[in-house]
């Protein structure tokens, strides 16, 4: 009995050698004087140069290599910025291309989208165009009352004086206001144009709407 305790624990000791040096690496170098140089942790010698970790068969298990310097370090890192900042680019063009296509299922919806854009600019315009139309209707009813101090102006009463200037200041407004949605419906037409210049490629891409069901954008009339 006793006999047959001690193979066992003998036998127990031997597996535990062999799993250690199993797990053991080695790494190796050639150093800067051309000594190859081995050992069981990372060579200090050899942190200016590539370091290959072997397992204890032989095998390469991987490439150590040299520890960077200040400069390489921040030229590394600004490369390890640019390229998350790519990849997060493409992400988010990704991110809206799909975003897109289930906003937009068909050349119809999107023509759609923009027709209602472009009413609700119209409808803004002509609400400034109405106000424009009285504007101008009061200031022919206060030039027929200025008329009486043409040959002196400096007669006139100051409230018909303050009533001209507000209503040159409201007509200003008013232009400059609907000058603005002409410009509006211009970005918003080019905005659509744009969009759906990518949908044609993603419509072509998933097979949603043929290639050719809708080539080129829109066209903006001269009511757009």
């Amino acid at each position: 009995m006793f006999y047959k305790s001690s193979l066992a624990a003998g036998l127990v000791g031997v597996a535990c050698l062999c799993a250690d040096a199993a797990a053991q690496n080695i790494y190796t170098c050639v150093d800067g004087k051309g000594r190859k140089i081995t050992a069981d942790r990372p060579i200090a010698e050899c942190l200016d140069r590539p370091q290959q970790e072997l397992t204890s068969s032989g095998y390469v298990k991987r490439q150590v290599n040299p520890a960077l310097t200040g400069q390489e370090r921040v030229a590394q890192e600004e490369r390890d910025k640019l390229a998350a900042e790519e990849r997060a680019r493409v992400a988010e063009d990704k991110r809206r291309d799909r975003a897109l296509l289930l906003r937009y299922s068909s050349r119809t919806v999107h023509d759609q989208e923009r027709g209602t854009a472009l009413a609700q600019i119209d409808e803004v315009t002509k609400a400034a165009a109405t106000k424009a139309a009285e504007l101008t209707e009061q200031r022919k009813a206060m030039n027929s009352e200025f008329e009486f101090y043409v040959k002196d102006p400096g007669k006139a009463p100051f409230s018909l004086k303050r009533r001209l200037q507000e209503n040159d200041a409201s007509m200003l407004m008013q232009k400059k206001f609907i000058a603005d949605q002409e410009l509006e419906k211009k970005r918003v037409n080019l905005r659509f144009d744009q969009e759906l210049l990518k949908l044609n490629q993603l419509w072509a891409l998933t097979g949603g709407v043929p290639a050719n069901a809708a080539v080129m954008p829109a066209k903006v009339t001269a009511g757009n």
